[in-house]
């Protein structure tokens, strides 16, 4: 566990940065793989951009809102201070997701479908993100009060927040987690869905996971039903999710009973 991998000069190269550049790289080689024969092939590299900045943008605004708000609303010119942290990847997925539907409906393309191919791909490149937050000691976990846990380094935002006591592993199991979905998803993608279905349930099963496993977090701010923001946000992504599945699913019997009349 590293917060520094190593300096060049006075310049520090962070393990968060490394493991996250090669977490996007990863889901993107995936989801081209994935795109191959498809009208969206051609189409993956040319939305980096807009994910990129939907991506950035949504996650920093989450994370000061919903996490830090009480010290940015008193430096809020540091709000802008995106390289010295603060992200949130849930706020990142919902800009993403604003991006691409924002991309499929320029070029004319059918967001559910392109969402259904890619999903694999965004939930791999969660998986390893996951250990970028476990090398920089972020998305912690709370105390274990046993033996059993994680002991983060000085330096660290854990030790910061609690010091030389073993605390839940939570975002190495999430990123388990992500990687059982991603094995999901793949031997789903084998048989033939409605529109939007394999996407939505990667919604539901990561929001499902989340949903639980923050439960073990350290490091968030709690609200009504003592909830974390991560849990508020699964559950309204699950609950959204299983009403698009159903909209979904009757509007395809729909269009095929009035294909087969």
């Amino acid at each position: 566990m590293r917060v520094v991998l190593f300096t060049i000069g006075d310049y520090p190269v962070h393990s968060y940065g490394v493991v996250v550049a090669l977490a996007v790289l990863l889901a993107l080689g995936m989801a081209r793989y994935l795109a191959q024969g498809t009208p969206f092939g051609e189409h993956i590299l040319n939305m980096v951009p807009y994910v990129f900045v939907g991506a950035i943008a949504v996650a920093r605004i989450w994370h000061v809102f919903f996490f830090q708000w009480a010290y940015y609303s008193q430096h809020p010119m540091e709000i802008l201070h995106i390289w010295n942290g603060g992200i949130a990847i849930q706020g990142a997925l919902i800009g993403g997701f604003i991006a691409m539907i924002v991309y499929t409906k320029q070029h004319r393309l059918s967001f559910w479908d392109f969402a259904d191919t890619i999903a694999p791909a965004i939930v791999l490149g969660q998986a390893i993100g996951r250990i970028a937050c476990f090398l920089n000691g972020d998305a912690y976990g709370s105390p274990t009060h046993s033996g059993f846990g994680i002991v983060y380094p000085e330096g660290s935002m854990a030790y910061d927040m609690y010091g030389s006591q073993p605390l839940w592993p939570a975002e190495i199991w999430e990123g388990q987690w992500d990687l059982i979905i991603f094995v999901v998803l793949i031997l789903l993608k084998s048989r033939k869905w409605t529109s939007g279905i394999l996407f939505l349930v990667y919604n539901i099963m990561y929001s499902f996971g989340r949903f639980n496993l923050e439960w073990l977090r350290g490091d968030s701010p709690r609200y009504a039903f003592h909830w974390t923001a991560g849990q508020w946000t699964s559950f309204s992504v699950m609950v959204v999710s299983f009403c698009l599945i159903v909209l979904l699913v009757m509007r395809h019997q729909r269009n095929t009973k009035v294909l087969a009349s």
